[in-house]
């Protein structure tokens, strides 16, 4: 028998549709799961079994008429079969009589893992597991990012800009600590809301950030994460509604995912902020980006998403590239990059502060960040070190750094155009 019930017509391609309900599905399906079995490590490799499955039969019996009530049973029967040969489990007969009474249908638990609600969200109660005090805040962001995110390591060392290995022992460690100290899955009380606050709202935007910018593939938009980093986001502004920073990134990622369809042509191909064509920027996300920075900012108590959403608001309600005031977003950089320093801040300073006052003024910022060895590997970096040389006129200089943008670059349209930009050189 089938883990859920009808299966669709042959149709459907099953290797991607399997491909699909490991990008969308899995980060619901694991956050039920790990609610179930109380165990991060059981709960992720039952649900990888369970993709395995699906592999193995949806291009056999044809692809379920429900991809993500599929998983999730077949992930729930893995992990049931797991606790039955692990005997080492002290609590093993708690787990199994639970996921047995699911399986029964007692317990009123739904297979969809349909929102059940802020304070009920499973993918809500993983992110703040997994961003408890007793983790160190890179492998809180890091671990949720997997997790949630549906990020490889890769993806999540470059983001960290430290190796691959180096992410997977991070990660191994974060998941070992939440089993030793029994970290519970749950909303914190109000009062422990704060201490984690931190980590969740990082978690959230860097989701955002890399489905906004593939960091590699052959999209350039990963609309799946962006949307999901939003609903978390909506999710906690009604669970925080007068935190500032809250309403900051929302604002911020509402702002930006406006944009999102004009960042690419009808070929797939990427279109720069200056040649997109604004009549395709969705006024409703805009409007409701403006409204959440308004309510933010009425709190009176900055904050850096603040900031990013104010430097954001000055793009989307410029009428035009020429009319963009480039010297208040450099100005909102240097003051972002006082209260909140890194690398990645100056570098959007520099670029801001070269479309206000001229290339030289760009590149004397990026001076510092191309000396520093960390952000060696960082493609953004050369990218923008080229863009500037290109505006001043260094041929040769631009080429060497296009060709280390490209060297770097792992997302096929990201790669496309600084080929293009080379070649027009």
């Amino acid at each position: 028998m089938t883990p859920s019930g009808e299966w669709r017509s042959g149709s459907d391609d099953p290797a991607a549709t399997v491909e699909r309900a490991f990008r969308e599905e899995r980060p619901a399906v694991l956050a039920t799961l790990i609610r179930h079995v109380g165990d991060f490590q059981l709960a992720e490799d039952a649900v990888q079994d369970a993709f395995a499955a699906a592999v193995a039969a949806w291009p056999r019996d044809g692809v379920p008429s429900n991809p993500g009530a599929w998983i999730t049973v077949a992930a729930r029967r893995r992990a049931i079969d797991r606790l039955r040969r692990d005997r080492s489990l002290a609590d093993r007969t708690e787990r199994l009589a639970e996921l047995a009474r699911i399986e029964s249908g007692k317990s009123g638990e739904h297979d969809t893992g349909e929102d059940r609600g802020a304070l009920r969200d499973d993918r809500l109660r993983l992110i703040f597991t997994c961003c408890h005090p007793a983790l160190a805040l890179p492998a809180r962001v890091a671990l949720t990012l997997r997790a949630l995110g549906g990020l490889s390591t890769g993806e999540i060392a470059r983001a960290f800009l430290v190796s691959e290995p180096t992410m997977a022992q991070r990660l191994v460690r974060a998941k070992r600590k939440i089993a030793e100290a029994r970290i519970p899955y749950r909303v914190p009380p109000d009062e422990a809301l704060a201490d984690r606050l931190r980590g969740v709202l990082s978690v959230v935007y860097l989701i955002f950030n890399e489905g906004y910018a593939a960091t590699e593939g052959d999209r350039l938009v990963r609309g799946e994460l962006c949307s999901e980093a939003i609903r978390l986001g909506f999710l906690l502004s009604q669970l925080m509604p007068d935190d500032a920073e809250v309403l900051g990134l929302l604002a911020l990622m509402l702002l930006h995912d406006a944009r999102r369809a004009a960042r690419v042509d009808a070929h797939g191909r990427y279109v720069a902020l200056d040649e997109q064509d604004r009549a395709q920027w969705d006024r409703g996300r805009i409007r409701a980006g403006l409204r959440t920075l308004e309510r933010a900012l009425a709190l009176r108590r900055p904050g850096p998403h603040q900031l990013q959403a104010a430097i954001a608001a000055l793009h989307v309600e410029s009428p035009s590239p020429e009319e963009t005031d480039w010297k208040q977003i450099a100005d909102l950089y240097a003051v972002l990059a006082r209260i909140e320093p890194s690398p990645v801040v100056e570098l959007n300073r520099a670029v801001a502060l070269a479309f206000a006052s001229g290339p030289d003024a760009g590149l004397a910022l990026l001076g510092p960040l191309l000396a520093e060895p960390a952000m060696d590997r960082y493609q953004p970096l050369h990218a923008a070190h080229a863009e500037l040389l290109r505006r001043k006129h260094d041929r040769a200089g631009a080429l060497r750094a296009y060709g280390r943008a490209i060297d770097l670059s792992i997302n096929a349209v990201e790669r496309a155009e600084l080929e293009r930009r080379r070649a027009a050189l």
